[in-house]
């Protein structure tokens, strides 16, 4: 398995997951353009696409899947509580919108949603599974239940959130009803509630992770990065062998080989 961040952040978000046989788009939150581009530099295309899976109905997680659908007629897997919450489903080719239950096999893949906590309609994570590879993939969570770490656990590939630095947000200039929102249990995930429950996490002898959906305004990679480093380490991880981290970004690609 193979996993592509195209781009990560409250600007919009898509990963690409590529199987032996599949290829799936996770999020269609950037234009359908941009997309394109990123493929090409991958050396694949949309039409390479077997499907797109929506982790929930926010913008920067669907802006890009009016035209992408129309243009491409791919078929979008999401929960039922989600379609009815999209504002714009009606633009939507109908036999593109598939229903989304407890699991779902795209070629070789075997694909599992998980529930997690964040203020929509009924957000998930994800859990992809081919021969004995595990990813899992979760953003936009406010807090780590029991079923999500359990569903994290034993994870060769991870793309998990890392939105703010808390003291940024604290002294930042978001209005106060924003910063609660992002802090409560149904908003973002920080730095070190990410490194803490890598931290807790039951782990193979290497996972790699990919810190994603970073806040531009509260909070920057490097400390994103060092923050959850440090945990790991207090903990006993030796990070670069038993986790290996990497970055995303709002503005390009972000692959396991760099």
């Amino acid at each position: 398995m193979q996993v592509h961040v195209l781009a990560s952040g409250s600007k919009g978000n898509a990963t690409l997951l590529q199987g032996k046989d599949a290829n799936i788009l996770i999020d269609a939150g950037i234009s359908t353009r941009r997309i394109k581009q990123e493929l090409a530099k991958l050396g694949t295309g949309l039409e390479a696409l077997d499907g797109i899976l929506l982790t929930h109905e926010h913008r920067d997680h669907i802006a890009g899947l009016t035209t992408l659908t129309k243009r491409y007629r791919l078929p979008v897997y999401t929960r039922p509580d989600t379609w009815l919450s999209m504002t714009l489903k009606d633009t939507i080719p109908p036999e593109c919108c598939r229903d989304l239950n407890n699991s779902l096999d795209l070629g070789s893949l075997k694909i599992e949603p998980f529930a997690i906590s964040h203020d929509a309609a009924d957000p998930v994570g994800f859990n992809f599974f081919e021969d004995a590879c595990k990813c899992s993939v979760v953003t936009d969570l406010g807090f780590v239940t029991d079923s999500v770490k359990r569903a994290l656990s034993l994870s060769d590939i991870m793309v998990l959130e890392a939105n703010h630095d808390l003291d940024m947000l604290k002294n930042g200039s978001y209005p106060w009803s924003l910063k609660q929102r992002i802090m409560s249990n149904r908003g973002h995930l920080s730095n070190m509630d990410a490194g803490w429950t890598l931290a807790r996490l039951d782990r193979k002898n290497r996972t790699d992770v990919f810190l994603a959906h970073l806040s531009q305004e509260n909070n920057r990679p490097d400390i994103a990065k060092n923050t959850v480093s440090s945990i790991l380490a207090e903990q006993g991880c030796e990070v670069g062998e038993d986790v290996r981290l990497y970055l995303t970004y709002p503005d390009r690609c972000a692959s396991m080989d760099e």
